[in-house]
C-alpha cells in the first residue's frame, strides 16, 4: 500500500514582473491619447445664461468659439469694465471677428470647412450691441451657423 505525504506549507509563487513595463506603457499611451488640452485661457467673465430648449453639440472639432464678457479682475485695469470680445487668447474688436473666422476655417480640413459652427459664449450681462456687431461680421464672411452656448435651466432666472 502506498503512503501519501502531506505537502509542507507551500508559499504562493512570486509575481512575474516581466510584463510590468508593457502595462506601464499601455497606460501611458492611453492617457496620452485621451487627454485634451485647453485651447485658450478665459480672460473674460463668462456666466452663461439659462435656456430651456438646449441641444448639445456632438462634434467639438467643428466649433469655433468666441467669448464675450467683462474682463476679469486682472485685466479690468487695462481694458476697463465694458464687455469685450476674446478670440483665442487675446482681446479683439468686432472688426477682427471676420478675419479670425477665416483664419480658423483655413486651419480645418477641407471637408469640415463648410460645416463649421460659430459658438458664442456670451456672459448674461453683456450688451446686445456687441453681439449684433459680431453677427454682422459673421455674415460678411458667410459664417451663418451660429450657436449660443447656455446652461440648461429655467430661462426666467436670467431676469434676476
Amino acid at each position: 500500500m502506498s503512503k501519501f505525504n502531506k505537502k509542507k506549507d507551500s508559499a504562493l509563487p512570486a509575481v512575474n514582473t516581466a510584463s510590468l513595463p508593457d502595462i506601464v506603457f499601455m497606460l501611458l499611451f492611453f492617457f496620452m491619447t485621451v487627454t485634451v488640452m485647453k485651447d485658450s485661457t478665459l480672460k473674460v467673465e463668462n456666466v452663461l445664461p439659462n435656456a430651456t430648449e438646449v441641444k448639445k453639440l456632438e462634434k467639438k472639432d467643428r466649433i469655433i468659439y468666441i467669448y464675450v464678457g467683462k474682463p476679469t479682475k486682472e485685466y479690468e485695469k487695462v481694458f476697463g469694465s465694458e464687455s469685450k470680445i476674446q478670440l483665442n487668447d487675446k482681446f479683439s474688436d468686432a472688426s477682427e471677428v471676420g478675419d479670425y473666422i477665416l483664419m480658423e476655417r483655413a486651419k480645418k480640413p477641407q471637408e469640415l470647412q463648410n460645416v463649421l459652427t460659430t459658438a458664442l459664449k456670451v456672459d448674461k450681462d453683456a450688451n446686445m450691441g456687441i453681439i449684433s456687431d459680431i453677427k454682422q461680421e459673421l455674415r460678411k464672411v458667410n459664417a451663418l451657423k451660429v450657436n449660443y452656448t447656455t446652461y440648461e435651466g429655467d430661462a426666467f432666472r436670467n431676469l434676476q
